[in-house]
């Protein structure tokens, strides 16, 4: 099997080198990322300026190759330009923090995924629940796990999976729950601050505003609860509910 391993957290972080060292257990792997962090960048490409490719060495070792982009474009480049070839899968993590509920649609880490969807080819996204992150061991046995089932299993087309886990020791973890995408979302705000110079800019700031009341069916709320939630991600954004109704309008 033949993996291909991207993040938004950019190849120097330690997420990507725990992922691609427990899926080399299982498989060939190619670490394609960006060489600076892309988190929050969202399903964005790079497309009025050069895209630069760079060999990327821990110490002495190749690790894999830093795209001067976004974590779309290291699938893209990966796949079109580096491989050649269709890796049989694309993990994309470990990601700092999680991308449950809301924050889905900005993760760069869930976009690089849903962007080898988009090319058909089976993917997931796994994150853990902190930004402070101590040990990404076990987030690594449950990427190896999914690859393995995934490899077997097949996901329909244009599905991926959004994977997250707690951050809680492994024999603290309750077990794995198939989730909902919560509507849980960040309540923003812009603090003003003022530089050296005496000039004013603003730091994005917020607190989370719980939408479903404990439920653990929901995504958010399985971690918080200690399960490691996986949650089935289609890329069609179609209301059909709206769809329906709408359709029926006298236009």
């Amino acid at each position: 099997m033949k993996i291909l391993v991207v993040n938004d957290d950019g190849i120097h972080s330690r997420g990507i080198a725990s992922l691609a060292k427990a899926l080399e257990e299982i498989a060939e792997v190619f670490v394609v990322a960006p060489l600076t962090e892309q988190s929050a960048v969202g399903h964005s490409i790079t497309m009025k300026i050069p895209l630069r490719v760079h060999r990327y060495y821990k110490g002495d070792e190749f690790f894999g190759y830093a795209v001067e982009g976004t974590p779309a474009d290291c699938v893209k480049m990966g796949i079109r330009n580096i491989l050649k070839y269709n890796p049989d899968l694309v993990v994309s993590g470990i990601n700092n923090g999680s991308n449950a509920a809301i924050n889905l649609i900005y993760s760069g880490t869930v976009s690089a995924a849903r962007e080898a969807a988009i090319m058909n080819i089976p993917s997931f996204a796994v994150s853990v629940d902190s930004h402070n992150v101590d040990d990404f061991t076990y987030a690594g046995k449950v990427a190896k796990k999914f690859a393995e089932l995934v490899a077997k299993e097949g996901l329909p087309k244009g599905t991926l999976l959004n994977i997250n886990v707690p951050d809680l020791p492994e024999s603290e973890i309750k077990g794995i729950k198939v989730t909902r995408q919560s509507m849980t979302r960040w309540d923003d705000s812009y603090e003003e601050r003022i530089d050296p110079y005496g000039r004013k800019y603003y730091w994005l700031q917020g607190t989370m505003q719980e939408e479903e009341g404990e439920d653990s069916s929901y995504d958010y709320f399985a971690v918080k609860e200690g399960y490691v939630s996986v949650t089935p991600v289609h890329f069609d954004l179609t209301d059909f509910g709206a769809y329906e109704k709408y359709k029926n309008w006298n236009f």
